[in-house]
């Protein structure tokens, strides 16, 4: 092993033996500014302009979208469509639809291209022709671009207007409403693009956008109804057929089995559908699809004075009932119309995440729909020629939903936590109790502000008028109407408040992760580290707040913590070497089948090789800085700062011990946690976390610590060290903790890490490891992606706080290696969530006053 670095006679002994340094070097004073690290990188621009860059790329590449996008409005502003779309006369020339084609007008399919209905519709239209004109130009070329566009619309609105003419001529009355519209607009053949363009990409974007492609067109088809929505669904589908057959046989399509987690994703989406076609339904005045028969049941609507007319026909209590239901929407109670929407909604969030409770749920709403649609059909007698319009048509929708649920049922076996299901349903039924005894309670001391005078029997036949939309009114018996100031009160707010708890309660509870860690996993985890090792940084797993996923046979294991629906691993699989790489595909299996988002996070390039495989992204997030011990000796002039700081040291009396924290005496601990604290407080901002260690991480009798102290047990600075192990001893060691006093000796933590190199390395071990610094690079293997510059950007902005980058830069005073550390994930859509997965890991106790202060020295 080579000898002291020259001039140097460092004595390191463990305990309270002090460490004396003393030279003939020359003294001088060694400052903590940045120093240059080797081919940083380039400033990035900030996000949004960069956002902007990227989008002008994109659109310079993408010419014919720009001409398609510009001669639309042209063509609009030319003929003053822009506002309210073309007049009638135009349209009847350049619309397409059974009046149009039956008076011989050939051209229309093609010249609805360049019109559409209203300024909405412009903007709608120009907004999905940039989002698929660009990928549609880039994978499929220009000119099958312009051909699928122009085709998918001329055959497109052809079959639509089919379609309707068929339906009107079988007498179906939903057709025949829309008999004698025209539409235009180049969205059908935008469907059609988007459907072809599918079949270009990735397996996961592919089954994503096309059922975009169907969803969109679908729900507005079977709730708005017009002759657009057919024709845009007729292009979608065709679009699909057609990017089938073409796969099939030149782009070798095959078929692939759906996830867990996808086909939860997917179940989900089709609920969001269910729950937002009535919603967007009411935005149209003549909304005429067949779905829409019983729409106000799902959202309710304003009586209209006919309505209320009519009610006030039968009787005066009719009458007031009717005049009540208006009120509702006058007051905050007018959120009870959109209560099964906001309830579908939440149980979408659930499905995506798995649980069997969301699905039971779901399954029950479902089937109590059809109940009542039942029961409104045998109650109205309706006669045999509208069953179809009125009951069949309608029943379509909860049965479709009904067997998709059973089909997938399989895929929803993820149950909460029996405490977790006690507190909800100890939250649900308290306050569904206290509503309605607020409601009979007060309603009964306000006897008289109902009408007729309310008995306790009345407010109790009232009940479910409270906790039901206000359409459902008039299918309920009768009950006191509120006339009075406190009775109004009652009526608008009982219903309100206990569903927005019940919403917000079983949304709090879907989106709790349901993880279930063993109290020996961390036990067995450590002495699997300890046998096998791992990365430099795996020690890490050993913390607090880590849960454990081992393989089948026990020899590979990941430490994971999951915020919100993202497992948010801790660096690499430690454990066998063989069996780690096979752990990447194995923790992805397990995250799935659990309806998690895995992430593996500052892992090395071989973990980050064995999730490519997998078909995963990857970017770069850290870097790891590396110092080979065997060799060390800081001569020669680039260890100029590092032999100042050992001799400045010797001169003034500073001292280095290893300690373990535990053992350390009192005065010791508590000058460690003032230093600490100290140095917490000048920021304002709370320590980080997740793979940065505070106080708490100190007391492992594994972690090594190095303190520097002077003739007066003046602790100046410290550094604890983590092990790397290898066949079960440490053969490295990993910098964590790194304190100093603020008005201690200024090259202290020079001083310190020297002083462990040359102690590890008079013990055997083979490196030292001064550990990664977050969103900090050295240099870069390949041009940056547009997210990696925005991590550099991030990097950038957060310097003057946590000072990433200066302390990458004084890492390079030990001439070390430089490892980079990657972030590797399987689905780019899931980025908005791993990102705040990563920031509430790194800064778990933020609050609200530490954020405003974070975001007042960013934005100075």
């Amino acid at each position: 092993m080579a000898g002291p670095a020259d001039g140097v006679d460092p004595v390191i002994r463990l305990g309270a033996a002090p460490v004396l340094v003393a030279t003939r070097e020359r003294e001088r004073d060694l400052r903590l500014d940045p120093v240059p690290v080797a081919t940083a990188p380039e400033p990035s621009p900030r996000p949004g302009r960069q956002a902007v860059t990227g989008l002008a790329a994109r659109l310079r590449a993408a010419p014919l979208t720009l001409v398609l996008l510009g001669l639309l409005w042209a063509v609009g502003a030319a003929t003053s469509s822009l506002a309210h779309g073309p007049s009638r006369a135009l349209l009847a020339q350049i619309g397409v639809g059974l009046p149009t084609l039956g008076e011989g007008r050939w051209w229309t399919p093609f010249t609805s291209l360049f019109w559409c209905s209203s300024a909405g519709s412009y903007v709608f239209t120009s907004l999905l022709l940039l989002l698929v004109g660009p990928a549609a130009e880039s994978r499929l070329g220009r000119r099958r671009t312009l051909l699928v566009l122009v085709g998918g619309q001329v055959l497109g609105t052809l079959l639509g207007t089919g379609l309707v003419a068929f339906g009107s001529r079988a007498g179906e009355q939903w057709t025949a409403a829309v008999a004698d519209q025209t539409a235009a607009g180049p969205v059908v053949g935008l469907f059609a693009l988007a459907g072809m363009l599918g079949y270009r990409l990735s397996v996961l974007w592919r089954r994503r956008l096309h059922l975009l492609v169907v969803l969109v067109p679908l729900v507005m088809t079977l709730y708005v109804g017009h002759l657009q929505s057919v024709q845009r669904c007729a292009g979608a589908l065709l679009g699909l057929g057609v990017g089938a057959l073409l796969a099939r046989g030149r782009w070798q399509l095959r078929p692939h089995r759906s996830s867990h987690t996808e086909t939860r994703v997917l179940v989900a989406l089709c609920l969001v559908a269910a729950a937002l076609g009535p919603l967007v339904a009411s935005l149209y005045d003549n909304a005429a699809g067949p779905f829409n028969t019983f729409s106000e049941l799902y959202f309710s609507h304003r009586l209209t004075p006919d309505e209320v007319a009519d009610f006030c026909g039968l009787s005066a209590h009719d009458c007031a009932r009717a005049h009540a239901v208006q009120r509702i929407f006058d007051t905050p109670a007018r959120l009870m119309a959109a209560l099964f929407p906001a309830l579908l909604l939440v149980l979408a969030e659930g499905l995506r995440r798995g649980l069997r409770l969301a699905w039971r749920i779901t399954v029950a709403t479902e089937l109590l729909w059809i109940a009542l649609l039942l029961w409104l059909f045998t109650e109205t007698g309706t006669g045999a020629g509208d069953v179809v319009q009125y009951f069949v048509e309608a029943l379509l929708l909860p049965l479709l939903t009904t067997g998709l649920l059973l089909a997938t049922r399989q895929r929803f076996g993820l149950r909460l936590p029996g405490a977790v299901l006690g507190r909800l349903a100890l939250v649900l039924g308290g306050a569904a109790l206290a509503a309605a005894t607020a409601y009979v309670g007060f309603g009964r001391l306000a006897a008289g502000q109902f009408d007729p005078g309310a008995g306790v029997r009345g407010l109790v036949a009232g009940l479910p008028a409270q906790f039901l939309p206000p359409a459902y009114n008039d299918l309920l018996p009768d009950y006191p109407i509120a006339v009075g100031p406190l009775a109004r009160l009652l009526e608008t707010y009982c219903g309100l408040v206990f569903w927005a708890v019940a919403l917000t309660a079983l949304l709090v509870a879907f989106r709790r992760p349901v993880v279930h860690a063993a109290a020996e996993d961390a036990a067995r985890a450590r002495a699997l580290l300890t046998a096998h090792g791992g990365g430099t940084l795996s020690f890490i797993t050993t913390w607090d707040g880590n849960h454990y996923w081992f393989d089948e046979e026990g020899r590979a294991a990941v430490a994971y913590r999951v915020l919100s629906t993202v497992a948010l691993t801790t660096g690499d699989p430690f454990g066998e070497p063989e069996a780690r790489r096979r752990a990447v595909a194995g923790f992805a299996r397990y995250c799935d089948t659990r309806g998690w988002t895995p992430c593996f996070y500052s892992v090395t390039p071989e973990t980050r090789a064995a999730a490519g495989q997998l078909g995963w992204r990857s970017l770069q997030v850290a870097e790891d800085t590396v110092v080979a011990l065997p060799e060390l000796a800081f001569t020669g002039r680039k260890w100029q700062d590092i032999r100042t700081a050992l001799n400045k040291a010797g001169k003034q009396g500073i001292t280095a011990e290893w300690w373990a924290y535990q053992d350390a005496p009192l005065a010791l601990r508590d000058q460690i946690r003032s230093i600490s604290e100290e140095w917490v407080s000048e920021k304002g901002l709370p320590e980080m976390g997740f793979t940065l260690g505070g106080l708490e991480e100190l007391d492992d009798p594994a972690v090594r610590l190095l303190i520097a102290v002077d003739g007066e047990r003046t602790v100046h600075g410290l550094t604890s060290w983590m092990p790397v192990y290898e066949d079960g001893v440490p053969v490295g060691w990993t910098l964590d903790f790194m304190r100093r006093r603020s008005d201690g000796f200024r090259g202290v933590t020079e001083f310190l890490i020297a002083s462990a190199a040359l102690g590890f390395k008079d013990e055997g071990a083979r490196f030292l490891s001064l550990s990664g610094a977050p969103l900090a690079r050295s240099g870069q293997d390949a041009p940056p992606t547009g997210l990696q510059r925005t991590l550099d950007w991030m990097g950038r902005v957060l310097e003057p706080v946590y000072g990433f980058r200066s302390l990458l830069a004084f890492k390079a005073k030990f001439q070390p290696e430089y490892r980079p550390m990657y972030m590797a994930y399987p689905d780019p859509a899931a980025l908005p969530s791993i990102t705040r997965a990563i920031g509430k890991a790194y800064l778990p106790h933020l609050t609200a006053a530490q954020g405003v202060r974070l975001m007042r020295r960013l934005s100075s």
